[in-house]
């Protein structure tokens, strides 16, 4: 019986599950298509170029950070050009301030169908590898480069942003003249392009204001002993030495100069006027002067300054508002063209008019920054701190300048009348004399 109503009871169920299969059939769920993938940013290769490795590899970071900023930020607001989304993507090389390697690196760029090149950073290496660029209708804006031949050959697609020699040689030459007031002036440069193109800018004003300038002395960019050309300027009791160099060599020199017993004022261009002196030279370097053909870091603005320090943790040295105006300069240009086909922004390129880090930036004819300022510098305290600008041949004093440059302070609200009447005015007094 027990047996049965098990039976009977598995039957119901097996009909019961049966009916419930055969009722409405369940649909499956609709499939939804997954929306398309946005299309990948189209990638635009810039490039950097400076020497990364060697004595003055400290002046090529520097340049290289102030170029990656640049782009950096630029991808971070979002870029787009021809309807399409952009993102940047910095390609950078050391030419170990070696002409031959400059070269070969700018070759390497443009094989790497680059848009646009920052750099170099010394004039004996940006001057051949501007022919590179050239060759390949490449636009390159050098922001340290100062020798007048780089723009003096007529390629249109070369551009700087800071001044030249034919500039910055007459302003230290001047600042000597003037201030120092020296009778006799020793002249060594270190055989490059830039070193050998500055100290003849000097040596010429200079003379030209009628200072004895002594024979010319000469190094080269590795030279380690200058004593044997230091001993021979001893004698002959200059009151200022300039040299015409970069820092690893100028450091060095002034350190031999002062363990000789030479008293005179040493006096460096661009490329010497870095804080390095201090930690090359030791206490010889205080009171040194140089000269930056341009504005000095210091008066870089601030949401440049805040944001490098931000991103590198440290200060910028020299060079870096200068690279990150160029950097800048070229996104500005593709922007404006719609563009990064060099050929399409070049025009645009050489109409800039922009507002950066470095001040107000256009280009003459030949691609040169109007109106380039200079500064004149000197080593206190073991830094290197501006004391003079000069532009247009007018010299003013550093502290002058900022607050002239400073923006006004908004005027405060008038005060409200008060409700009682005010004693007459007393009659003003006469001016005194």
């Amino acid at each position: 019986m027990q047996r049965t109503q098990l039976s009977l009871a598995v039957l119901a169920a097996v009909a019961a599950f049966t009916l419930a299969g055969c009722g409405e059939e369940k649909k499956p769920a609709p499939v939804v298509a997954a929306p398309p993938a946005a299309p990948a940013p189209v990638v635009v290769k810039l490039g950097h170029v400076g020497p990364l490795t060697g004595g003055i590899a400290h002046l090529g970071k520097d340049n290289e950070n102030g170029a990656r900023l640049a782009v950096d930020e630029a991808n971070a607001k979002g870029l787009k050009l021809g309807g399409k989304s952009v993102k940047l993507e910095l390609l950078t090389e050391d030419d170990q301030a070696d002409p031959k390697v400059g070269t070969t690196v700018a070759q390497k760029l443009v094989d790497a169908k680059v848009a646009g090149v920052v750099g170099h950073l010394n004039s004996g290496v940006t001057i051949p590898a501007s022919s590179i660029y050239k060759q390949a209708g490449i636009p390159m804006i050098s922001g340290s480069a100062t020798n007048p031949q780089l723009t003096e050959q007529g390629f249109n697609n070369v551009f700087r942003v800071v001044g030249r020699d034919d500039q910055q040689g007459p302003a230290i030459a001047s600042y000597l003249q003037s201030e120092v007031k020296p009778k006799t002036v020793a002249v060594i440069d270190d055989a490059t392009a830039y070193g050998e193109g500055l100290a003849n800018e000097v040596e010429k004003t200079l003379k030209a204001a009628g200072v004895k300038v002594l024979p010319r002395e000469k190094g080269s960019d590795k030279t380690a002993d200058f004593k044997a050309i230091l001993t021979k300027i001893k004698g002959k009791k200059p009151d200022a030495v300039f040299y015409g160099g970069m820092d690893a060599t100028g450091g060095p020199l002034l350190k031999q100069g002062r363990e000789l017993g030479i008293k005179a004022v040493f006096a460096f261009g661009d490329g010497a006027c870095t804080d390095k002196m201090k930690e090359l030279a030791g206490d010889a370097a205080e009171g040194l002067l140089c000269s930056q053909a341009g504005l000095p870091v210091q008066a870089a603005n601030k949401q440049f300054l805040d944001a490098y320090k931000a991103k590198f943790k440290i200060d910028p040295i020299l060079y870096a508002p200068f690279t990150y105006d160029a950097a800048n300069l070229l996104i500005e240009a593709m922007k404006k063209a719609d563009s990064a086909d060099p050929a399409k922004y070049l025009p645009e390129l050489a109409k800039s008019s922009y507002d950066g880090a470095s001040g107000h930036i256009e280009f003459d004819a030949k691609g040169d920054r109007k109106d380039a300022e200079m500064t004149i510098f000197t080593m206190k305290g073991g830094k290197i701190e501006p004391i003079a600008i000069i532009k247009g041949g007018k010299t003013t004093k550093f502290e002058d300048f900022i607050k002239a440059a400073a923006p006004a302070a908004p005027a405060a609200p008038a005060a409200e009348a008060p409700k009682a009447a005010a004693e007459p005015a007393k009659p003003a007094e006469p001016a005194k004399k």
